[in-house]
């Protein structure tokens, strides 16, 4: 009985030095969370200062012209004769020499309509235009150094020639049926008609020619 009480006696004297060690490592304290140790996660890792820096350096970006700014923008060298001349390429021909050209087409058009023995309206109706061109033309220059050209003169020949044509042609329609073409009469008969304007045919060719060379 006695070794049974002794037995007894100091099973609880174990019992009561294991328990404070076994509450402190394996059991949580109600109402204050996990009391154990927490692992050290920056054992193996050197220090904040040991750490690379990989962050890459800053580029500095490259300004951006602005091209609103007249300091930016470089004036056309207007004064350089190459430019001038190849960039811009001016029109070394004279306006006296363009205006010139303009008649070209309108002779070729005549001429053609003698070739063709175009009718007396339509005909009449392009010297019209040419003659009302050349007024123009003859006022445009009268006082000028280009009223000694020979083109100049030429085309006021031509011009008084060829209304003087027209007029011939306008009359010869009009009397033809009350003509016996008799002397006062011969100036509408269809055989003279056709020989003034062979030469005026002639002339407009040579004029042609000569307003071509002009250029």
């Amino acid at each position: 009985m006695r070794r049974c009480g002794l037995f007894l006696v100091i099973l609880s004297v174990c019992l009561i030095q294991g328990l404070p060690a076994l509450s402190k490592d394996k059991l949580p304290v109600e109402g204050k969370g996990y009391v154990g140790t927490l692992p050290v996660l920056t054992r193996n890792y050197g220090s904040n200062e040991e750490a690379t820096d990989t962050t890459p350096a800053s580029v500095s970006p490259i300004p951006s012209k602005d091209f609103n700014s007249e300091s930016e923008i470089k004036p056309a060298p207007i004064e350089d004769p190459s430019f001038v001349n190849i960039i811009l390429k001016t029109d070394k021909t004279s306006k006296y020499v363009n205006d010139l050209n303009e008649f070209i087409p309108i002779l070729e058009e005549i001429y053609d309509m003698i070739d063709e023995n175009k009718n007396v309206q339509i005909f009449n109706a392009k010297v019209y235009y040419f003659n009302k061109s050349v007024e123009y033309f003859r006022d445009k220059y009268a006082n000028k150094p280009e009223s000694q050209f020979i083109s100049y003169r030429r085309l006021l020949e031509l011009n008084t020639h060829s209304k003087s044509i027209s007029l011939l042609r306008s009359e010869a329609e009009k009397y033809n049926p009350y003509l016996s073409y008799g002397s006062e009469g011969y100036i509408y008969n269809p055989n003279n008609i056709r020989e003034q304007m062979g030469y005026l045919k002639d002339e407009i060719r040579q004029t042609i020619l000569l307003l071509r060379e002009s250029n």
